[in-house]
């Protein structure tokens, strides 16, 4: 296994990636899936509580409840994670095929993730505990450095860490299914962990909160690393832009990793919903089961949405997307913006020292889902203003700015 190493001094860095390079999947996929986050955030603001759904749900917020567990909470980020993953190869081939040398590319990805673990504390300190930016920009520092130029080894290595994860996700199936089979009835809620800022009494005090809350969050997503790496494993073989040559893979992926993930989601979901009522025991099995899961939404998720891209390419005449297409890829090219906006927005209309919507409403479940579905179209319509006259979203330029200088 051999070091990173610098052969020569870089020569000036390569500028970011230009919209001829974009490839449809990846920003289609970002931009429908913000949508997934909204939900599972505005859910957990509302709620002040991890996961986030109704204790008593009642008529159709039983089946909110269930569709939440089985296909948002737990299986929406990972998508972002093997997307992020695969930008980090993206970014060292347009660096490599500039000539700059082996040098340049570990100097962008390294300030670049440095920067973004900047915007992860100001943003966990004004908006959001529950901040992935931090994570993601620690991950890409560790990746960068440990794996990013490594060989076939550390790739099977890898390969055998995933096939591990499905027979750990098994043991847990079953242990869940020892104790759904060997328990009496019992009337147990979703076990959920509260968060101090949620329910602060005012602003500064939800800041304080933050800054002990976020740390701790930040550690415990750093083993994304794992699924960030499979995200440079399908992009160092150009699996979403050229999806047809992929097309099994793709297809394999998306009906073993998404059905791991929903049937995992499944129990838990059936108890959040009042469908299954179980003893406390076998609630945190599932719990569990529920958890360790989800992580298969990731590839399962972004394999679908490369599927789907070879269907729109197919479909279309002409070269341009339509319009609906056109505007959840301008907003996943500019998904950092429309991710902090999210924030900024839950902040306001959900926290109790602001405007407290759920507490004013006879569904808190209902004005969570209507906030996130407008609060997303509100992105998604302001990334497709600004697509239609070429300009990036305000948090991208920022990055942009910070990562490449003001060339």
């Amino acid at each position: 296994m051999t070091a990173i190493t610098q052969s020569h001094a870089p020569g000036p860095a390569r500028g970011p990636v230009r919209r001829t390079e974009r490839a449809l999947a990846p920003d289609l996929a970002r931009g429908t899936m913000l949508l997934f986050i909204a939900l599972a955030n505005s859910a957990v603001f509302t709620f002040g509580n991890q996961p986030g759904a109704e204790a008593s749900p009642h008529g159709w917020e039983r089946g909110f409840n269930l569709a939440m567990f089985v296909f948002v909470h737990a299986r929406a980020y990972p998508m972002f994670a093997v997307m992020f993953g695969y930008g980090l190869v993206q970014l060292t081939r347009r660096q490599d095929a500039q000539g700059t040398g082996p040098g340049a590319a570990r100097s962008v990805l390294l300030r670049r993730n440095a920067w973004l673990v900047a915007f992860g504390l100001v943003h966990a300190t004004l908006l959001n505990f529950g901040d992935f930016l931090g994570a993601y920009g620690i991950v890409g520092i560790l990746f960068t450095l440990l794996l990013l130029r490594r060989g076939e080894r550390v790739q099977r290595v890898m390969l055998w860490l995933w096939g591990w994860m499905v027979v750990y996700v098994a043991v847990v199936a079953g242990i869940a299914v020892y104790h759904a089979t060997n328990s009496t009835s019992g009337s147990a809620a979703v076990p959920t962990d509260g968060v101090d800022s949620l329910s602060a009494p005012d602003y500064a005090a939800s800041m304080a909160d933050r800054l002990g809350e976020w740390p701790i969050h930040t550690l415990t997503v750093v083993p994304i690393i794992v699924i960030v790496w499979l995200g440079a494993w399908a992009a160092r073989r150009g699996v979403l832009e050229d999806p047809a040559r992929h097309r099994r893979l793709l297809i394999r992926t998306a009906v073993i990793a998404l059905g791991i993930a929903f049937a995992g989601g499944a129990p838990i979901g059936l108890v959040s919903a009042g469908f299954v009522h179980v003893d406390g025991a076998t609630a945190d099995a599932f719990l569990l089961l529920y958890e360790v899961s989800g992580q298969f939404g990731g590839p399962g998720y972004v394999a679908l949405f490369g599927l789907l891209a070879l269907r729109l390419s197919k479909a279309r005449s002409d070269a341009r997307p339509k319009l609906p297409v056109a505007a959840l890829a301008a907003l996943g090219q500019r998904s950092l913006s429309g991710y902090l906006f999210q924030s900024l927005a839950w902040v306001v209309l959900l926290s109790p020292f602001a405007l407290a919507l759920g507490e004013r409403t006879g569904s808190p479940t209902l004005t969570a889902c209507l906030s996130a579905v407008l609060v997303w179209l509100a992105t998604v319509a302001g990334a497709y203003l600004l697509q239609r006259r070429s300009l990036p979203g305000p948090a991208e330029k920022l990055l942009r700015r910070l990562t490449y200088g003001p060339r």
